[in-house]
C-alpha cells in the first residue's frame, strides 16, 4: 500500500453504524462521508492506533459488484 493513497469512504463501509464509534475515522474526524489519507498520513494514524492513543481504522468496504437479488 506505500506510494499509494487510501481513500475511506464511509458510506461503503460494511461496518458503518456499529463500528463507527469505535474506529479512527470518526474519532479524528467525526465520520465524513469520504476522505482520502496519503501513505504517510495513514502510517500516523496506525501509529497512533498502535500507541492506544485512538481505536484502529475499522474500515470494510462493501464488494465492488454485489448483488441483491430477490427471493
Amino acid at each position: 500500500m506505500h506510494g499509494e493513497s487510501t481513500i475511506v469512504d464511509c458510506g461503503r463501509c460494511v461496518l458503518r453504524g456499529t463500528g463507527c464509534a469505535d474506529c479512527a475515522v470518526s474519532v479524528l474526524l467525526n465520520a465524513p462521508p469520504t476522505v482520502e489519507w496519503d501513505p504517510d498520513e495513514l502510517r500516523a494514524i496506525e501509529a497512533l492506533a498502535e500507541g492506544g492513543l485512538i481505536p484502529r481504522l475499522r474500515l470494510l468496504p462493501m464488494a465492488e459488484h454485489t448483488q441483491d437479488r430477490a427471493a
